[in-house]
């Protein structure tokens, strides 16, 4: 990987800084800081598959966001240049894209404090999912067939009809989310029911009462009926990750929201 994001740099004529070499889930992706040849700081990505599989929602993901959404009003990190390479099967795609030098919000996607934040930064990010919302899309990140099949398993109840399904960024938590607001990591980006991303950010706020209390005033769809989809979509996928040994500090919470959705 390393080489193949040095030939990348070498490829978008950029210049790698040392130090801040960050790796993704399994060795997957890898990415460093960078400037480019006018001495702009950026952020350079390697992604990388077996060559039969670089397509799709995922591969595609930061690429179809770049001409879908531009940078957001600067909510979003622009992406500069892509340079696709394969080397004996394995296929490689760099992303170059505007540094953000503000550290996220987390570490990790749970919420481990409480998120001292001003109303301004709350403000923004209602309105940069608004504006995510309103973008036309054939992109799918939630499918019917996961709802009608996960909430009755998980969630207890049959899977709410979705009144409105809009475009969602579809992973917004803490660990993608920085002050100033900057939304990060955009490949699972598509369709949801309404609410979707502001349900996701409740789930992973709901180890601090008070930042989960904020996320439900900053998102009136969280409690209503219009949002009893999404709620249940996101409580379901994570009571499963559950089930296979991941996020168990949220158990407990996860399942306390499951019976109150159950009397909605």
């Amino acid at each position: 990987m390393r080489a193949q994001h040095s030939r990348a740099a070498e490829a978008l004529a950029v210049r790698v800084e040392p130090g801040g070499e960050f790796w993704g889930w399994a060795g997957r992706t890898l990415g460093a800081p960078a400037r480019t040849a006018t001495g702009v700081p950026a952020w350079l990505r390697l992604v990388s598959g077996p060559e039969d599989k670089a397509s799709g929602k995922l591969w595609d993901g930061a690429l179809d966001a770049q001409h879908a959404f531009g940078d957001l009003d600067g909510h979003r990190p622009a992406l500069l240049a892509v340079h696709d390479a394969v080397d004996d099967g394995i296929a490689y795609r760099a992303e170059l894209s505007v540094r953000v030098d503000d550290p996220v919000l987390s570490d990790a996607p749970i919420l481990q404090h409480e998120a001292q934040l001003p109303d301004s930064w709350w403000n923004d990010l209602a309105g940069t999912l608004e504006n995510v919302a309103a973008v036309d899309t054939d992109r799918v990140a939630v499918r019917q067939q996961y709802m009608d099949r996960g909430i009755p398993e998980f969630v207890g109840i049959p899977a709410p009809a979705a009144s409105c399904w809009t475009t969602a960024h579809a992973d917004v938590h803490w660990a993608n989310l920085t002050e100033p607001l900057r939304l990060l990591d955009w490949e699972g980006w598509g369709m949801a029911p309404e609410g979707f991303d502001a349900a996701t950010l409740y789930a992973y706020s709901l180890l601090q009462p008070d930042t989960a209390a904020r996320v439900r005033a900053a998102f009136p769809v969280l409690g209503s009926p219009a949002g009893l989809a999404a709620e249940a979509t996101v409580c379901a996928q994570l009571l499963q990750t559950v089930a296979r040994g991941d996020n168990l500090t949220l158990e407990d919470q996860l399942r306390t929201w499951s019976e109150e959705l159950r009397h909605r």
